[in-house]
């Protein structure tokens, strides 16, 4: 089988290759939004809680939540925006709740 050479430029490189931070992560996505729907108004309110619970362990320097629970159809929609102060806490919050 043929080596490919392989050049380091993000766009083209899947994986094993240096990339400078600085194209990942600029600090212009801070916020995460986040909509489920739960067959309860209970339910809701506890995802809601362990969220904030993982939004605290991420955010080093502090983050705000704005949040609230619809009823529609005999459902809950519970939807919420984390903003947080820098891109990577984002990011870590982002990888925490999946």
């Amino acid at each position: 089988m043929a080596e490919k050479n392989l050049s380091c430029r993000a766009q083209e490189v899947a994986a094993c290759c240096c990339v400078d931070v600085g194209t990942v992560i600029d600090n212009s996505d801070l916020s995460v939004q986040i909509e489920k729907t739960f067959p309860t108004l209970e339910e809701a309110q506890s995802v809601l809680t362990h969220l904030k619970e993982k939004a605290a362990d991420a955010a080093f320097s502090g983050f705000e939540v704005v949040d609230e629970i619809i009823a529609v159809d005999d459902k809950y929609l519970l939807k919420a925006t984390f903003t947080f102060e820098c891109q990577a806490e984002s990011m870590i919050f982002q990888l925490a709740t999946r």
